[in-house]
C-alpha cells in the first residue's frame, strides 16, 4: 500500500457490534445522539435518547437484529466490506481503500488513520448512500472533516455528496428489477425510500424552494440536495429505464419515528392504497440503499410483505441492493476516477 497516491474512504452508516441488547442500545445512542439525526435542542435529545428511545427500542431492535445477523455477522457491514476489498482490487496499487462507518466499528477515524502520514495527493470520499440527507452523507462528511481537521498534513479531499441521478447506479438497479418482471408480471412497481422528518427538509431548503408537493417534480439547481427531490428523480428516471408509464409506479418513504410528521407518502400507507385500487402484485424497489441491511431485508422484505399479504395482496417481491454486484463496483471505481 505504500505506492497509493489516492486515498479512497467509503462511508456508510453503521451498525451494532452485535445483535445482543446492550450493542444495539449502545449503537442507538451513538445514532440517534447525532444531532443531524435528531434535531432538537441538545438537552432535550439527551433526556430522550436515555430515557425513552434506547432503554425501550433496543429489546425490540435486537431481536430484530437476530433474525438479520448471518454467520459472518451484520450484512451491511460484511457486504460493505466486501465491497472495500472488491474495489481495492479494480483501482490498483495507485488507491488505497479504507471503509469507515459513521456510528460503531470499523469507526470513520480508524479508516482515516489508515491514509494519515502516508503521502497521498487526493482522498476522494464517497458515501454509501445515493442521496444527499443531512442526517446520513452530511454528518459523516461533518465527522470526516472534524478528524482531518487536527492533522498536520492536508492532502486535497474530494467529496461526493450524491449521485441521486447517477446513469450506471440507476441501469444496475434496473437491471436487477428486471430478472423478477421476466419471471411474472406485476400490476405495479413501488420505489420506498428511508425517511426523513419534514422539518429537515425544510430547514435545507434553497431560497424557500422546497414545499413538500409538486417541487419535486423537476431536478434543478434549487433542490438538487433535496433528499425528497432526489428521491422522486432517481425514480423518475428507474421508470424510465424499466419503461414505466407514471400510472405503473409510486414512490413512498418509510422508517418513520415519532409523531412528528415525516415526508409523504408513508410506506404502510401507500401498500393499503394499492391493494384497495387492485394492485395485487407488486415489485418493490428501494433505492436509497446500496447494501441489504434491516431497512431492506426485514422491513421491507417480510414486515411490508406481511402487511400486503394480510391487506389482500398477493404476490409481494423485494428488489436486492447492489450488495456486490460487478457492475456496482465499476461504478464505484469510475466515481473514484472522475
Amino acid at each position: 500500500m505504500g505506492k497509493a497516491k489516492y486515498g479512497v474512504l467509503l462511508l456508510n452508516l453503521g451498525t451494532p457490534d452485535s445483535p445482543e441488547t446492550s450493542d444495539v442500545r449502545k449503537y442507538l445512542r451513538e445514532f440517534l445522539m447525532d444531532r443531524r439525526v435528531i434535531d432538537i435542542p441538545a438537552i432535550n435529545r439527551f433526556f430522550l435518547i436515555n430515557l425513552i428511545i434506547a432503554p425501550f427500542r433496543a429489546p425490540k431492535s435486537a431481536k430484530i437484529y437476530k433474525e438479520l445477523w448471518t454467520k459472518e455477522g451484520s450484512p451491511l457491514k460484511t457486504t460493505s466490506i466486501k465491497v472495500e476489498k472488491l474495489l481495492q482490487d479494480s483501482l490498483g496499487v495507485d488507491y488505497q481503500v479504507v471503509l469507515g462507518m459513521r456510528y460503531q466499528n470499523p469507526s470513520i477515524e480508524v479508516a482515516l488513520k489508515k491514509l494519515e502520514n502516508v503521502g497521498l495527493e487526493k482522498i476522494i470520499i464517497i458515501p454509501l448512500y445515493p442521496q444527499y440527507a443531512s442526517a446520513s452523507t452530511g454528518s459523516s462528511h461533518e465527522e470526516v472533516m472534524r478528524i482531518i481537521k487536527n492533522w498536520e498534513i492536508i492532502p486535497e479531499l474530494r467529496f461526493l455528496s450524491e449521485y441521486s441521478g447517477n446513469e450506471q447506479v440507476v441501469n444496475i438497479f434496473a437491471k436487477l428489477g428486471r430478472k423478477y418482471m421476466a419471471e411474472r408480471k406485476y400490476d405495479h412497481f413501488l420505489f420506498s425510500y428511508h425517511g426523513l422528518p419534514e422539518r429537515q427538509i425544510l430547514k435545507g431548503s434553497c431560497n424557500n424552494y422546497c414545499k413538500l408537493s409538486t417541487c419535486c417534480n423537476s431536478f434543478n439547481q434549487y433542490n438538487r440536495f433535496c433528499y425528497r427531490a432526489q428521491c422522486f428523480n432517481t425514480s423518475r428516471l428507474l421508470a424510465k429505464a424499466l419503461n414505466l408509464s407514471e400510472k405503473e409506479y409510486t414512490v413512498s418513504f418509510q422508517s418513520r419515528l415519532g409523531k412528528t410528521p415525516w415526508i409523504k407518502p408513508y410506506t404502510d400507507n401507500t401498500i393499503k392504497d394499492l391493494v384497495k385500487d387492485g394492485k395485487l402484485n407488486v415489485l418493490c424497489f428501494s433505492p436509497s440503499f446500496v447494501a441489504d441491511c434491516l431497512e431492506t431485508t426485514i422491513e421491507i422484505g417480510e414486515e411490508y410483505k406481511e402487511l400486503f399479504e394480510k391487506e389482500g395482496g398477493k404476490h409481494w417481491q423485494l428488489v436486492e441492493s447492489l450488495n456486490t454486484d460487478p457492475e456496482w463496483i465499476d461504478c464505484l471505481a469510475t466515481m473514484v476516477k472522475n
